[in-house]
């Protein structure tokens, strides 16, 4: 097969939990299993950092990567959904994956492809796994997809598992409750590891806990080891200053993620770092900074409070569930602009209406959708969004709204493109962003 068609088969034949929702899903460990055990079980002896949360962990997965690879680590990156190009799931050292290498592991996978009949997210991971041993990496930084327990990547034996935070997001497959939630994402943990969890909440706290102390796991909430002290904008990057709780010691940090909310992820970032040196992994402070500084450099991430211009300034952000759209809004509180105008589109199974009573009433909106099947019509949002008390046009794509919005907007507006990771991802950044 040729490169494109090897995207139409994995698109195409396998289910996509990014394109038809929760029916893609094949909840267990059995595929990933067979899959892994086909190919010589990559991931056993690998070394690894897991990473989960209902916000932040892909950046946090991100800032990891890049600290570990300035510390002289040959590092693989596995995350996912991606935005634009499929092989952003997988790299080592911030590079992706070669097209002949998801084309030659789709042709030698294919008998067992038939055979389990694997989801798109499955055949991802082992992948990635396999990529990762064969480029000789000395750790990976691993992103679970959904949840913890019945992830994919909860095959692999890590040196500290991370769970940034529980929120509301995906309740149809993770449960009704924080408390459900927080125990699917705890089932990352494994015996004797170490857990670093971003945030403590009195409702879940307990859960970590008890499953921490059944398993003979240390654990660490980062938000009572470290505080931050104040964060500023030092265009393009934010500048974070953290305190330790015991001992008073103060550091400060530019962050080339530059979204307010990321002075939290910057807390479970430094205490992941912690547990690792504590581990034996040599991790200098020059590394932190460096890797923290070019975060998005090395590792290519995008989609996080991201300026593609300045006048009118355009920004785009891949919040799209109510905790991240509540932190998204405490940075628009800080920016300033003369009008504000919201691209925005959003997926079905997420609580849209949750999402949509948080947004400015005095914002222009342009609704629109992303192009897949989970995508909520535009016309349906903005019926929605009327509901909410917001007013505004649809339009059949994003690329067509943001123009229109462009073209509407002064110098000192901004333009905000949010709500979906898909549409987000459909963002033509070479005609809109300045080079």
């Amino acid at each position: 097969m040729t490169y494109p068609e090897t995207l139409d088969f994995l698109y195409g034949r396998l289910p996509m939990f990014s394109r038809v929702g929760s029916t893609a899903i094949r909840k267990g460990l059995k595929n990933i299993t067979a899959l892994c055990g086909a190919l010589g079980d990559p991931h056993l002896g690998m070394r690894c950092i897991h990473v989960a949360g209902t916000n932040g962990k892909g950046s946090v997965s991100h800032m990891l990567a890049a600290i570990l690879q300035s510390a002289g680590y040959r590092t693989g990156l596995s995350t996912s959904p991606h935005l634009s190009d499929f092989r952003e799931r997988i790299r080592v050292d911030g590079v992706m994956a070669e097209e002949a290498f998801v084309t030659s592991f789709v042709e030698r996978t294919g008998r067992l492809i038939e055979e389990l009949e694997p989801s798109f997210y499955e055949i991802t991971v082992a992948m990635s796994f396999l990529y990762f041993r064969e480029r000789g990496v000395d750790v990976a930084v691993v992103e679970t997809g959904l949840g913890g327990r019945l992830d994919s990547t909860n095959i692999v034996h890590p040196d500290v598992a991370v769970i940034t935070n529980i929120g509301w997001d995906h309740m149809q497959i993770l449960g009704d409750t924080l408390i459900e939630i927080a125990v699917e994402k705890a089932g990352i943990v494994k015996p004797g590891v170490p857990v670093v969890v971003g945030e403590w909440d009195s409702e879940t706290a307990t859960v970590f806990e008890k499953t921490s102390e059944a398993r003979g796991a240390p654990l660490r909430f980062a938000d009572r080891l470290m505080e931050v002290v104040s964060s500023s904008d030092r265009f393009p990057y934010l500048e974070v200053t953290v305190r330790r709780r015991e001992g008073g010691a103060e550091s400060s940090h530019l962050l080339e993620l530059p979204g307010l909310y990321q002075s939290k992820n910057l807390l479970t970032v430094l205490t992941t770092v912690d547990v690792l040196r504590e581990r034996g992994w040599r991790i200098g402070d020059e590394a932190v900074s460096e890797g923290l500084r070019r975060s998005r450099t090395l590792t290519g991430l995008q989609g996080r409070w991201e300026t593609l211009r300045q006048k009118p300034r355009l920004v785009l952000d891949v919040a799209h569930n109510e905790p991240g759209m509540r932190q998204l809004l405490v940075q628009l509180g800080r920016t300033a602009y003369s009008r504000l105008r919201i691209v925005v589109g959003m997926v079905r199974d997420k609580d849209v209406s949750s999402v949509l009573a948080l947004l400015p009433r005095d914002a222009d909106y342009l609704f629109t959708r992303a192009d897949v099947p989970r995508a909520m019509p535009q016309d349906e949002l903005a019926a929605r969004a009327t509901e909410a008390g917001l007013q505004g046009r649809t339009f059949d794509d994003v690329n067509s709204a943001l123009q229109t919005a462009l073209d509407e907007s002064s110098p000192d507006d901004l333009v905000l493109v949010c709500g979906s990771v898909f549409l987000v991802g459909e963002v033509d950044r070479a005609r809109f962003g300045e080079g």
